[in-house]
Parts: C-alpha cells; structure tokens; sequence
C-alpha cells in the first residue's frame, strides 16, 4: 500500500498513512511520485484558509513522476499516446467542463464551476490526489505533459511559474517596460524572470527576507528593497527615483498582503497597468481612495486567478528549452528536499520563508 502525508483537518499536523492502491478506470494511470511542491497553498490549507477544501486531504498540486501503470490509452496534446515508463507532470486542474458559460463565453476556465484540482480541492476520499504520496491516481482525463526537463529545473518554477506566466500575459508587458514586482515569493521571483522575456527593459522588486531578495536579484532583478526596513512613503519614493518620476508602467502584486493592493495602484504611474495575483485567499480588507488611487491616475487593474493547461504546457516547455531554462536552473541552488516524515517541517519552513522552495521526495 502507498504511503501519504494527510492533512487531518485545519489546523492539525500533517500525519502518515498507508492506503490502498486504486483501481484504474479506463483511460486513467498511476503515477510514481519524483518530487512534489510545498507551496503557500499548503501553508493555507493546514491552516484552514481556503473554502470548500474536503478534509481529510493529500496536498501536492504539482509533481513529477513516471507512469507506472496505464489502463487504456492516455495521449498528451500532440496526439502522441503515452507508455508506462515515461516520465510526466500534469495539469493539477481536473474537469474543466468546457461546456459551461465561464468556458465557452467568458473564456475564462479558470472560473469554471466543474473545476476541481489535485491536492487542493480533491480529498483522500476521492483517491490518491495528491503528490504527497508515493502514488497519485491520475484520473481520466487528466491532462498529463511529457517532461524532457530536468525535474528538478521544472520543480523550481513549480507552480508559481504558470502562475506567474498568467500574470505577465494579462500585464501585456511592452517592449522597454519598468515592471515592479511586489512580493519576492517564488510568484514574484517568477514574475521577474517571464516579465523580462516579455520584454520589459528593467524589473524592480520590493519585498521578503533578505534570502528571497538576493534570488529575485539573481534572476534579474535591476534593484530590490526590504519592504520590512521601509515604510511606505520610502517605498513610493524608491520607485519614483528609479522611474523618473512617473512610477512603474506595470505592477505585479505577487505579495499577499491586502495594502500591497492599495501600494500596487500608488506605485504605478498615470495610465499604467496593475495586476493583482498575490491574493489567493482571505486575507482581510484594505482600503483605497477611488478618485485618488485609481480614476485620476487612469490606471488599468486587472485580476488573475490561477492558471490554464496553456500556461502550465508553456511552462515546460520553457524549462525544457536548452537556453530559455537558464533561469530555472539557476535556481536549482536553492531547492531544499524533504521526506513524506518531514512533511510538518517543510510546511513551517515555507510559512516562515526560511527556504526558497520546498519539495517532498516520497521515495
């Protein structure tokens, strides 16, 4: 029987257990986990801060791994039929319906009622759905991605390189941009890395600890501040002297924190653009001047909720790509393994910062 790290209920330690191996369906497969991500979301969801999570549950919404049993016949998006044996990643999101409004009008899939995603919204009632676990059940229809990545090049975007890519694609980053990046999280440090492929000119980046600003630097970063060691007007005058006095063309708000929001609109010039992906749960309220902060400065907000099959196939194929992976790769450095038993520790690292990016290695 497979061994898994549970999340009993909010607010309680994550505990071992071993479960049964699942029946395939048809045209479903079980995957043999590599490594998988600790992410904030994990944090969140030992902590009971996201709605309508099925406890008990396994998290891991993104993981690598090799397909160890296939039942029928599983294709990726070329058309090419999988083999047991091949090393996969998978679209944590399950059973976009394609069919409701959001779908097919709204084009947002993001927002599709039928969503349902691995290690978050699917419980260990619903089987083997999260990557820490020696197995996932990959159900049918699960949009599964051959890896030539390194794995661990892939793991270091992780799933805050899809998310990220979202973010910069509903930026429409021009040619010759200044972007600021609040947060320096693994979303913010990705943010910096796809916003100068967009082709932003120069990236700045305010935020958290030292460590996670040294990285955003070192992914290319023009110039970073210690949100911690400056009040706000410090910060809005940080940015005016690298902006020639107008404020950044675009902000990404990868922070969290409700006023990063309100900062977000302050830093941003007359006419520029702001997209908010740092607010994935409650995190309370803030509040703004609306004449002041957002209708006389013409600004354009924008929100960005998760990520589609596009930006997570596109995430492997940069982290695949002998050249464009370079950033990637660079991050390797700063990857810290744990084993299903340290799966606690790894949740309080993540939650205090004290790691750039946290894995579980089931085996």
């Amino acid at each position: 029987m497979p061994l898994v790290a549970v999340i009993p209920q909010p607010n309680a330690p994550v505990e071992l257990r071993d479960v049964p191996s699942p029946e395939l369906e048809t045209n479903s497969a079980l995957l043999e986990v590599e490594l998988s991500e600790v992410c904030g979301t994990d944090v969140y969801l030992q902590q009971g801060r996201l709605q309508g999570v099925p406890y008990p549950l396994v998290p891991g919404h993104v993981s690598v791994g090799h397909l160890s049993k296939i039942r029928g016949t599983i294709r990726d998006v070329e058309g090419r039929v999988f083999q047991e044996g091949d090393r996969v990643t998978f679209l944590d999101v399950h059973r976009t319906c394609n069919a409701c409004w959001y779908c097919l009008v709204g084009r947002a899939t993001t927002r599709c009622p039928q969503r349902r995603v691995y290690g978050i919204t699917y419980g260990l009632d619903d089987g083997l759905c999260g990557g820490w676990a020696e197995q996932v059940y990959l159900k049918p229809g699960t949009h599964c991605i051959r890896l030539d990545a390194d794995p661990e090049t892939f793991m270091a975007g992780g799933c805050a390189l899809p998310t990220a890519l979202h973010a910069v694609e509903r930026a429409g980053i021009a040619i010759g941009d200044t972007v600021l990046v609040l947060g320096s999280g693994p979303v913010g440090i990705n943010a910096v890395i796809l916003s100068l492929m967009r082709g932003a000119l120069k990236v700045l980046c305010i935020g958290a600890p030292a460590l996670r600003l040294e990285a955003a630097a070192e992914a290319g970063a023009a110039d970073v501040l210690n949100f911690e060691e400056h009040d706000e007007p410090e910060r809005i005058e940080w940015v005016l002297e690298r902006t020639n006095g107008r404020g950044a063309d675009v902000t990404i708000e990868a922070a969290g924190a409700p006023d990063a929001v309100t900062q977000a609109m302050r830093f941003t010039r007359n006419a520029g653009c702001v997209v908010i992906v740092g607010q994935y749960t409650d995190h309370g309220t803030t509040t703004f001047n609306p004449h002041l902060d957002l209708n006389k400065k013409h600004l354009d907000v924008r929100g960005c909720w998760g990520s589609d099959f596009s930006h997570f196939y596109r995430s492997v194929q940069l982290t695949s790509d002998p050249v464009r992976s370079a950033p990637w790769a660079a991050l390797k450095s700063g990857l810290s393994r744990y084993s299903l038993a340290q799966a606690n520790q790894a949740l309080a690292d993540v939650s205090e910062g004290r790691v750039l990016k946290a894995l579980i290695t089931p085996r």
